[in-house]
């Protein structure tokens, strides 16, 4: 991704209404929305259902094309081609293939973006490691939860290594496991120099990962800023201890009193119930329990770390050393083929090597070769013709 600080995306007055057949005005998705998304933050939309959320980010994909306003994506057009591989989309819910399995599902998103096969091979064990889905990547889509299908959409997202990160609802339907890693992600990969725009109702999930977000209701914009901006209270403090005991607590109350404040609440902080969750399954890891689901992810892909060299330079040396390989054959010397032998020559000596034999075993008394013709063996007389010499043995 550049250096440069222009807004990644950037809308004005954008505005989105659905007509019936008859072009009467149905729904106003989006009204003049203006949004500023800048590099390396994570942005997050928020509102229910139905205020606008995937229509704004159908339009930011040009898959939408808006009603009136403007939008941007990389200084181009939201429809430039040349923007769509520096995005990774990840739907609502997860178009993919059921009949094929984790592996085959990555390697068609790598083939769409023309990455060389072992480059997909790499990324694609890599990424499988990350989202927790190895152990179950030859097990067909459509035998997948949908957590698990979640998950390998995030992948899938993530195959062609984005500037831009496109995400709606992504831990719907994902365990707490999944949902924390996912945030985890979130945050190493806007650490990375990446840009996240996360549409989400699951306000908890928000809270933890966006560095501003913008509340839509009815498609327009009621609120936007950072977390600390919208959710801090102006009119009150808050001070965390160690336990105090009931004197202590007392000596505090007669200096808030002294000021003319007064102490409002006094409760023991406690963890959430995520973190809660969260140890009991790293506890049940640690005893090796056996599940037939996905698992907790591994560390950060390392094509996303920036740490490999581009897929280019890895096609080029091939290149060269399959022409160097080439060039050494050709300069080996040629070694001569020997003439094949002739049928009809291998069948004349193999039949006098025969006929060598047989006399030279058969014996025969001295008193009785003197009463024998000298004519040759019929078969011998076939054999001399054969190869020319039958003319000579004459009576």
């Amino acid at each position: 991704m550049s250096e440069s600080q222009e807004n990644v995306i950037q809308t004005a007055m954008l505005t989105k209404v659905f007509r019936d057949f008859w072009l009467r005005e149905k729904v106003t998705a989006v009204a003049d929305l203006d949004l500023e998304i800048r590099p390396r933050e994570v942005f997050g939309l928020l509102g229910p259902n139905g205020s606008g959320k995937s229509t704004t980010l159908k339009m930011v994909l040009g898959l939408l094309f808006p009603t009136r306003g403007h939008i941007a994506v990389f200084g181009r057009r939201a429809t430039d081609v040349r923007v769509k591989s520096r995005i990774g989309f990840l739907p609502e819910e997860s178009y993919l293939y059921p009949f094929l399995d984790a592996t085959e599902t990555l390697d068609f998103y790598g083939r769409l973006f023309h990455q060389p096969r072992r480059e997909r091979r790499r990324r694609i064990g890599m990424l499988l490691d990350m989202v927790g889905l190895s152990s179950v990547a030859y097990r067909r889509i459509g035998e997948y939860s949908k957590g698990m299908q979640r998950r390998i959409g995030l992948a899938q997202a993530l195959i062609n290594d984005p500037d831009l990160l496109i995400l709606d609802e992504p831990t719907s339907g994902m365990d707490p496991i999944g949902t924390k890693q996912f945030k985890e992600l979130i945050k190493t990969l806007a650490l990375r120099g990446k840009t996240v725009l996360l549409s989400s109702h699951l306000l908890a999930d928000v809270e933890d990962v966006c560095d501003r977000v913008c509340v839509l209701y009815g498609g327009r914009k009621r609120a936007e800023g950072t977390i600390d901006e919208l959710l801090a209270h102006s009119g009150k403090t808050q001070i965390t201890t160690e336990k105090l005991d009931q004197a202590t607590l007392e000596q505090v109350c007669k200096a808030l009193s002294a000021g003319g404040k007064k102490l409002l609440d006094v409760t023991a902080p406690r963890d959430k119930l995520e973190s809660l969750f969260l140890q009991i399954v790293e506890e049940a890891q640690q005893q090796r329990l056996v599940t037939g689901g996905a698992l907790a992810g591994g560390a950060m892909a390392e094509f996303l770390r920036g740490e490999t060299p581009v897929a280019a330079e890895q096609v080029i040396e091939e290149l060269i050393s399959a022409g160097r390989q080439k060039e050494e054959t050709e300069a080996q010397p040629a070694q001569p083929v020997p003439e094949p032998v002739k049928a009809d020559d291998q069948v004349i000596e193999e039949l006098i090597t025969t006929t060598t034999q047989a006399d030279s075993q058969e014996q025969i008394p001295p008193e009785t070769i003197e009463q024998k013709a000298p004519k040759p063996p019929a078969d011998r007389n076939v054999i001399d013709d054969l190869i020319g010499d039958g003319g000579g043995n004459q009576e």
